[in-house]
């Protein structure tokens, strides 16, 4: 072989752009969940889509003779699904990524895959899901009810938004923690026991008296669920609603979170 057709040592072989690859390892590892979790067919997926939807309704329906006059508007359905699908889009997405290393850790020893990748294709298949119960639900209650209701989609699709930020915040820092303290899952589990109860769920937040109120305004999802009912309830005003409050949190836990996996993922894959 002649010199001439030796490679020049100043050339190196064409590597494939780094955010192309993450893009395909996030792409990769958000089919491997939908076949391990959904099933390797279309209606496992459907499956997941349409199981919490009837368990979401179901509920509606429940409460509903319980509580037949809300405390706004005239619905109680639609005034549960508004207080109930952003509560349990922030659990569903939190409990999700928490267990991230733990659902990916046999891929973890690839150089090609990071724990962030992990993270962003876990909150990207199960954010998806959820918007898709969330559409069917809200379709169902406005069609089998025939509402009439002057809805805000931006402030829906805000206060979703907010959902989906804390659950990606809270989870990235139990992902760590879950992941070094075994314990931390259980006792995690019994202090977000009351949330159900005390996030304004089945009632409005400007109804709780003082001082009870003021303790309840540092609960992010107050912030969520009554943004989301400002989207549906025109005349809800909502004043003490802070998106920055619920946004400054998610970012704080998820700067907290990414930075501890980021010194520590290594010993938590090879525990």
């Amino acid at each position: 072989m002649t010199q001439s057709a030796l490679p020049s040592p100043g050339l190196r072989a064409p590597q494939r752009p780094r955010s192309l690859a993450t893009a395909r390892t996030i792409a990769a590892l958000m089919l491997r969940e939908m076949s391990t979790t959904y099933g390797r067919s279309m209606l496992g997926y459907l499956w997941a889509v349409l199981e919490p939807v009837a368990g979401i309704m179901l509920m509606t329906f429940i409460f509903s003779f319980a509580f037949r006059a809300p405390p706004i508007g005239t619905n109680f359905p639609l005034f549960y699904a508004s207080g109930i699908l952003p509560f349990m889009a922030y659990m569903d997405i939190g409990q999700k990524i928490s267990v991230s290393l733990r659902f990916s850790k046999s891929l973890m020893f690839y150089p090609g895959v990071t724990f962030i990748d992990a993270i962003v294709a876990r909150f990207l298949i199960n954010a998806l899901t959820f918007v898709m119960v969330a559409v069917i639900v809200y379709g169902l209650i406005f069609l089998v009810f025939r509402l009439n209701a002057i809805i805000d989609l931006p402030a829906i699709f805000l206060a979703f938004a907010m959902a989906f930020a804390l659950g990606l915040g809270i989870g990235t820092l139990n992902c760590f923690l879950l992941s070094s303290y075994p314990l931390w899952e259980r006792a995690w589990a019994v202090i977000t026991r009351p949330l159900f109860i005390v996030s304004c769920i089945f009632y409005i937040f400007d109804s709780i008296p003082e001082p009870y109120r003021g303790w309840l305004w540092w609960n992010p999802l107050v912030h969520i669920i009554g943004q989301a009912r400002k989207g549906f309830y025109a005349t809800y005003d909502g004043a003490y609603v802070s998106p920055l409050y619920v946004f400054t949190v998610s970012a704080v836990t998820f700067a907290a979170g990414l930075l501890l996996l980021r010194r520590y993922h290594r010993d938590i894959v090879n525990f």
